[in-house]
């Protein structure tokens, strides 16, 4: 019955893509199709995630136990939800096990995020803005966070340095907000674009992170610049 139900469920999914392709343009078709066959996106509607990048942080989390029950993790550029989704289950702030530390998810995005059991979002809020930091440190137990994650992106402009730019600086407001939130050996890991400002981006983060890795998660698709860093063992700047 579960595996005819997940079956139902995908079948469903794959008839309302194909509806869709009715009177999109070839590159909307091509975008459609793709999702249609990406093995991720598949999983994702049968596991009820909100999104496929959900896959990327299990994966990074299962190799490198980012997320652990008791952790506050502020998740950035948070919208639909699939990291936070993952970060509830991880962090146990859902308080799936009574008998783990219970953690907390705070999720903030531009956009509305829908709501989400064991996660607390400021929707409509700029990651960058200082009233969204101070509502931030308000929410956090003692004003602190175990981890930041931001799987944000800028709107794609069509002009791939320009993007990456953009992205670049997205990342680079992130150690300002670490420097607020982040205690001491905390771990950010963020989403970034090759290109040629990443070692600057690198640098930044090993100045105050004494571990700095790139990942390229298997759930990622093979023809994207997409990439991760993981920055672990957070220590404040010297001033």
């Amino acid at each position: 019955m579960w595996m005819f139900s997940l079956q139902r469920r995908y079948l469903h999914f794959s008839l309302c893509l194909m509806k869709k392709l009715k009177g999109k343009t070839p590159a909307e078709q091509r975008w459609l199709r793709r999702q249609l066959k990406d093995p991720y996106v598949k999983a994702s509607q049968v596991q009820n995630f909100r999104c496929r990048s959900a896959f990327k942080l299990l994966e990074i989390d299962d190799k490198f136990r980012l997320l652990q029950p008791g952790y506050t993790v502020v998740d950035c550029g948070a919208a639909p939800g699939a990291w936070s989704q993952v970060a509830v289950q991880r962090v146990n702030s859902g308080v799936t096990d009574p008998e783990l530390p219970r953690g907390m998810v705070v999720g903030i995005d531009l956009l509305n995020i829908p709501p989400l059991d064991g996660a607390h979002f400021l929707s409509n809020c700029d990651v960058t803005d200082p009233a969204t930091h101070a509502k931030l440190l308000e929410l956090l137990p003692h004003g602190k966070a175990h981890v930041i994650l931001s799987d944000m992106a800028p709107n794609a402009s069509g002009f791939r340095e320009m993007d990456h730019e953009k992205l670049i600086t997205m990342c680079l407001s992130l150690i300002d907000l670490a420097e607020k939130i982040l205690q001491p050996q905390g771990s950010l890991l963020c989403k970034y674009w090759d290109g040629i400002l990443a070692h600057k981006l690198q640098e930044t983060l090993s100045s105050v992170f004494s571990s700095v890795r790139t990942l390229k998660p298997d759930s990622s698709r093979k023809d994207s610049a997409e990439r991760y860093f993981l920055a672990r063992m957070y220590r404040r700047p010297i001033k």
